[in-house]
């Protein structure tokens, strides 16, 4: 069962580098076998089918954002939750940046999809998982009394996902100006909104 276990992760390894160059749907079972030198019917045996190799790199893919994302913000001490929110923003960025193209969790979206689709399935799940993470992260800011009690934490979720989709397609696009540049600048301008306001000492 080890040697079985250690195989699968072998090929998800693999897999991974390969969806990470050119995409989820590059994915198949035979270009997947020729990369791990293993027969067809060996490697389909991990899987069953081309859906199932997908969904399971897909949760491999995870596993990757947690240890190259939020492991390393765990491990440190900050002295604010925004400068933490801060590096987990920084990561995410990175991350984004290791992959030929496009984010992979980016890339394998797609919208109206089946109930029983396994590949996206297993997208929804993980990046509600990293949303609700990052929803976390503001209230604990909020709780620590640096942003305002009043703030509604999903709302600066989704306007911080927006800036990252943001970022991404001008990254794409290639317009003009740096695209880091102004994602960092939009982060600037949404934590003063939600910074609690000091009044100022009388000299």
């Amino acid at each position: 069962m080890k040697k079985q276990q250690e195989t699968k992760l072998r090929i998800l390894d693999i897999a991974f580098e390969m969806a990470s160059e050119n995409g989820l749907e590059s994915l198949t079972i035979g270009e997947l076998a020729k990369q791990a030198n293993m027969s067809k019917s060996g490697l389909f045996a991990h899987f069953n089918s081309r859906h199932n190799l997908q969904a399971a790199v897909v949760r491999f893919a995870s596993d990757k954002f947690q240890e190259r994302v939020v492991v390393p913000c765990q491990q440190q001490r900050y002295d604010t939750q925004e400068q933490k929110l801060r590096e987990l923003l920084a990561n995410w960025l990175s991350w984004n940046g290791s992959f030929q193209g496009s984010c992979l969790f980016l890339d394998a979206w797609r919208e109206n999809s089946d109930d029983d689709d396994v590949v996206q399935n297993s997208l929804r799940e993980v990046t509600l998982k990293w949303l609700n993470y990052l929803n976390i992260q503001v209230e604990k800011a909020m709780a620590k009394g640096e942003f305002r009690k009043e703030l509604d934490a999903w709302q600066k979720v989704y306007e911080l996902y927006g800036l990252y989709l943001s970022s991404h397609l001008f990254e794409n696009l290639t317009i003009t100006g740096d695209s880091k540049e102004r994602f960092w600048l939009g982060i600037e301008q949404l934590f003063i909104q939600c910074r609690v306001k000091t009044a100022c000492k009388e000299v």
